[in-house]
Order: structure tokens, then sequence, then C-alpha cells
């Protein structure tokens, strides 16, 4: 027999805005089962980068991505959310005044309401093409940074122009022996006030630009990096001696099952109503970098906003004929507050 369950919201992806998603609904008096493919709650912050600072979240002038699912994670316990961890959605289907999903351990969990909360869905990472770069994958060359001490004193080229690799160039600054920033272009994409401080480290003489260049090959023997040799447009070549590479070049994306659930997709994204997050499908909520909209902006910050917009719509399915009276939570409180 599947085991089944029946709650007032279910809630795929245990990320950071999935998290909230679940404090948002409990202040509405809504119950919540969660379910993510990982085996911890974090999504990506947990998973990929758990060391990696976050400077966007509002009272927290800086926060390792750790610390931040923490603190979501304690702030979701009051209402007692349902876990369902190291499980794919794999099917959603209505049935009556419920929707009905299907994980691949043969879990069931009958729902008035569906918040997509997945984040990019399945994700790994673009990898550069390059000869021999599998012999050196997590032995020289990385994708993620889970733990900063793994490159103490270390020699570190890092490849790419967007905010992953400025902020690891600020963060391995102060670890590593050398940080050496690699780019096709003398301009980076990252956020402007990353950008002035990775100038400023390079111009204090503390991190190396190396631009502009393209990775074009690697040397070393299996397990041991040696050298990154680079290319500039004109065929010139040179050699960077390091221990370490670190391949930033974004998330290669996959909806796996979600895609073929009838919802209105726009370049791999759901499209929903920002008025209420709500996805083609009635009773079907989108938040996160999943949704899409006109004016989205693929922040933590708007995926928290989005959560709320989301239970809030939620509350008019769970509890129809319920008039919510609105209350902040200074006001409010929380169970056992």
């Amino acid at each position: 027999m599947p085991d089944t369950h029946t709650t007032d919201v279910a809630i795929i992806g245990a990320g950071p805005v999935g998290l909230f998603a679940v404090f948002e609904c409990g202040m509405l008096k809504m119950r919540c089962h969660v379910i993510d493919a990982l085996e911890m709650a974090g999504g990506q912050c947990a998973a990929l980068y758990p060391e990696k600072p976050i400077y966007d979240i509002p009272g927290y002038p800086k926060i390792e991505a750790s610390a931040l699912i923490g603190n979501l994670q304690a702030q979701a316990a009051p209402f007692a959310p349902t876990y369902h961890l190291g499980q794919r959605v794999e099917k959603l289907a209505r049935d009556g005044e419920f929707w009905v999903l299907e994980t691949g351990t043969g879990t069931r969990i009958r729902a008035k309401a569906v918040i997509l909360a997945a984040g990019v869905g399945a994700f790994g990472p673009n990898k550069p093409p390059l000869a021999r770069i599998d012999e050196f994958e997590n032995k020289g060359v990385h994708y993620f940074v889970r733990r900063r001490e793994d490159f103490r004193g270390k020699r570190v080229a890092i490849a790419g122009g967007g905010d992953s690799a400025l902020d690891w160039t600020l963060s391995l600054a102060d670890v590593a022996a050398h940080v050496m920033v690699i780019h096709r272009r003398d301009k980076f994409r990252g956020a402007p006030d990353t950008v002035d401080k990775v100038m400023a480290l390079a111009k204090a003489g503390r991190i190396e630009l190396v631009t502009p260049f393209q990775l074009d090959s690697l040397e070393g023997e299996p397990g041991a990096l040696k050298h990154v040799v680079l290319k500039d447009l004109d065929g010139n070549i040179r050699k960077l001696e390091a221990d370490a590479l670190l391949a930033f070049f974004g998330l290669a994306m996959n909806l796996g099952p979600i895609a073929g659930w009838g919802l209105d997709l726009v370049k791999g994204n759901i499209s929903v109503d920002p008025a209420t997050c709500q996805t083609s499908s009635p009773g079907v909520f989108a938040i996160g970098d999943i949704a899409q909209y006109p004016g989205k902006l693929k922040l933590i910050l708007q995926g928290f906003s989005e959560a709320a917009v989301a239970a809030h719509a939620c509350h008019k399915i769970v509890h129809p004929g319920e008039v919510l009276h609105f209350e902040y939570s200074t006001t409010k409180g929380v169970p056992g507050s």
C-alpha cells in the first residue's frame, strides 16, 4: 500500500523560498508537507555552496547560505511541517477537490493547494569543453565550493565573470595563497558593488585579473592539477600555475517531470499571475526562480515576497468562505511565542 498523506498545502522544493512558504502558510493556519529530491533541506544553498556568503537578505549585511537555511528551518518549525526528503515528485493530478502528488518512492500526498518552489528544477553545472577535464573533477577542478578551508594556502584559478565567480573571489582572497580571475572580457557581469570590491582587491595586489583570456586546456597528473592553460582571441597562450580551477559557467537546468504537468512554460520557467503566483492550473502556484512574469527578478528577496503572495492565495482555496483578517506577525506572534 502506498504511503498516503492529506494536508492543506503541498510545497515542492525545500530551498529557502519553499521553507519561507511554510512559515507564511503556517501564519494563515494551513498545514504543509514539503517534498524535495535532495536528502537535506536547503536546495542549492545546502547542496552546492553552504559556506557562500549572501549579502542581499534584509537585516543581514552578510550571512552564510547554511546559516540562512538554519534560520528558515527554525522559523518554519513552530508550524510542524512534514518533510519528505530524498523524494522527487513524479506525478501531479487532480482528484476532486484535491491535487494528488506521487513521488518516485511511492509516497502519495493529497493537498488542496500546491506551491512549486523547485528553484531551477534538477540542476548541474555547465562544464567547459576541455580535454581531460574528467580526470581532474573534484581533484583540482570544481564547479561548487562547499568548504572554503579546502582552498587555504592554494593557488586558485577562478573562471567566469558573473556573481558566483566574483563572490568566491572575494571570499577566497582571505584564505588562498593566490587567486587568479579568468574572464574573456575586461568587464564583469556581477553586481556593481561586487565588481568594485573585486577591482579594489586587484588594485591592491591581493588578487590577479587575467583578461581577456579563455580556458584552453589543463595540465597535470590525474588528480593533481598543475597548470591552467589559457588562450586569447589572437591565439596567444598563457599558462597559470594552479592547484585548483573553479569553473563558474552557470547551471544546466532541467524541469524534469514538472515539464509534463500541463503548466504554461516560458523558456523553461513556469508562467504565473503576479497578483497570486497561480499557474495556468487553478490551485497550483509557483514561486522563486521557477516562476516567470513581467518584471520578475530572480532574487531570494523576491521569492520570499512571492511565498507570502501565494500563501494568501492558497488560503482562499484551503479555507473557502472564511474572511481573512490580516494581522502583522508583530501583533499576532507565532505558536509558542
